[in-house]
């Protein structure tokens, strides 16, 4: 019973450190300040526009000084009534604080995808919230 105990105690260990080795690292998610950002293009079903939209966003993102967590995404087949798959694009970005926040705001990258993709969207709704 004992080395039954220990084979099964190894093998879960093995198992577990197996799956540890094929996820990707966990992402912390910094619960200071959220930003949290929805747009509607004009023409989503366009490739090209939908193209560089995400190509200017990823470039923002990569070359901004405060974001800490990014994450983009698009709306999943609504399952229930009550989820909103009426956007384009999310943007879901973290800060330290609300003054980083307003320093990405201001910051260079911003302010170029504002410029670089303002004409491709129809609309824009930000929710910022601070953790509790």
């Amino acid at each position: 019973m004992k080395t039954l105990l220990i084979f099964a105690t190894t093998l879960l260990l093995g198992l577990h450190m197996a799956q540890a080795q094929t996820k990707e690292p966990m992402q912390t998610f910094d619960p200071h300040f959220a930003h949290t950002v929805y747009f509607w293009l004009k023409n989503p079903d366009n490739a090209a526009e939908r193209a560089a939209f995400e190509a200017s966003l990823r470039t923002f993102l990569e070359r901004s000084a405060y974001a800490k967590t990014k994450f983009i995404g698009t709306p999943p087949q609504a399952s229930r009534e009550v989820v909103d798959g009426s956007f384009t694009y999310s943007l879901i970005v973290t800060f330290a604080s609300a003054e980083d926040q307003q320093r990405y705001q201001d910051e260079v990258p911003h302010q170029k995808f504002v410029e670089e993709a303002a004409h491709l969207w129809e609309k824009v709704i930000v929710y910022d919230s601070t953790g509790i």
